[in-house]
């Protein structure tokens, strides 16, 4: 049986985390087909079957939506939930949308890090980059890049650069090597706090049924029934 899922709100990415999300979402009870059949509207919000409300929106920002009650739950990736560190609670590990946040420098230029050194680095995520270099002793200039990282060491904007890498074919094809890794990435259920207390038994469902059907994928075990 579908948990209840009467009055809740749940915020999720679009794109790529979305589509493999999805099959774990319908098996949890979520029927998405409404958002599936958006075809090429431009809507972002959708009320389903079930009482439960979808918003669309930028990957980024999710945990916005959550922290701030607008959502009661989400689905965002590890490393938006590190660089922000919002005050949210993380109960599953989704499994989907699997990458790293590495350090990237040009193939033909390995930069040496050594402490008190001067380094320029382009990056999406200062604030995780910022604490990478100073646990090395190392003060760099961050340079914050909404987009096109890549290009920082090859057009002499930085020395390295701080990004998310899946296959790394896009630093292949610029000329780039992975140096370090940083952290692992995946796809995380997450929680406004005052939903668990405001709609315990509808979300306290909804965790405890993704829970076993991720624990279930991770596996490779087909899910067990829910009550």
């Amino acid at each position: 049986m579908a948990p209840p899922t009467d009055g809740l709100t749940i915020a999720l990415p679009k794109g790529r985390i979305l589509t493999q999300a999805i099959p774990l979402l319908r098996q949890a009870g979520l029927d998405l087909t409404p958002v599936l059949a958006n075809g090429h509207d431009r809507r972002l919000l959708f009320d389903l079957p079930g009482g439960v409300r979808v918003l669309l929106v930028k990957p980024v920002d999710v945990p916005t939506y959550v922290e701030h009650g607008v959502a009661d739950l989400g689905v965002a990736g590890y490393d938006t939930l590190c660089e922000e560190a919002r005050d949210l609670y993380e109960p599953v590990d989704l499994g989907v949308g699997a990458c790293r946040l590495v350090v990237a420098e040009p193939a033909d230029r390995p930069v040496t890090l050594r402490r008190g050194m001067q380094l320029r680095v382009a990056t999406k995520y200062p604030r995780l980059a910022l604490r990478y270099y100073r646990s090395r002793g190392i003060q760099p200039e961050i340079i914050p890049l909404a987009g096109s990282v890549e290009l920082g060491p090859i057009t002499g904007l930085s020395d390295q650069i701080v990004d998310l890498v899946e296959s790394g074919e896009t630093l292949r094809q610029n000329n780039l090597r992975e140096a370090d890794t940083i952290l692992h990435v995946t796809s995380r259920l997450i929680v406004h706090p005052a939903s668990l207390k405001l709609k315990p038994a509808a979300v306290t469902r909804i965790i405890r049924t993704i829970r076993i059907i991720a624990a279930a994928c991770a596996a490779d075990l087909p899910p067990a029934r829910t009550a």
